[in-house]
């Protein structure tokens, strides 16, 4: 869904359902400003689809609450399984002989 829009039609979307959220929060645009400590204009032109800077949509998601939703917009990578096996090394699978008398002799001093 998302692939097939254009740039404005996706900040239009993103504006509406952030418009929702903040109606359904039961707040006006004045009071989200105030709270997000951003203008009035910047949640107009939020809500309005126009472009804003990041940092001014995060203080108000984090105001509405949403901030949640952002590792679902960038989701965290985690390595593959490849990555995990070169991090990991190599592990020792046994002991031999010669080292238990050393950590034991070790113990004793």
């Amino acid at each position: 869904m998302w692939t097939e829009l254009s740039d404005t039609a996706i900040l239009n979307k993103l504006g509406t359902r952030l418009k929702a959220s903040r109606i359904s929060s039961g707040l006006k645009q004045q009071e989200l400003a105030a709270e997000s400590g951003v203008g009035v204009s910047t949640i107009a032109k939020i809500e309005s689809g126009q472009s804003v800077s990041l940092s001014l949509l995060i203080s108000v998601m984090r105001t509405l609450g949403l901030l949640e939703n952002l590792d679902l917009l960038v989701p965290e990578q985690k390595p593959s399984p490849m990555e995990l096996l070169k991090m990991q090394g190599k592990q020792v699978k046994r002991v031999r002989k010669e080292q238990r008398k050393i950590k034991q002799w070790k113990r004793y001093q």
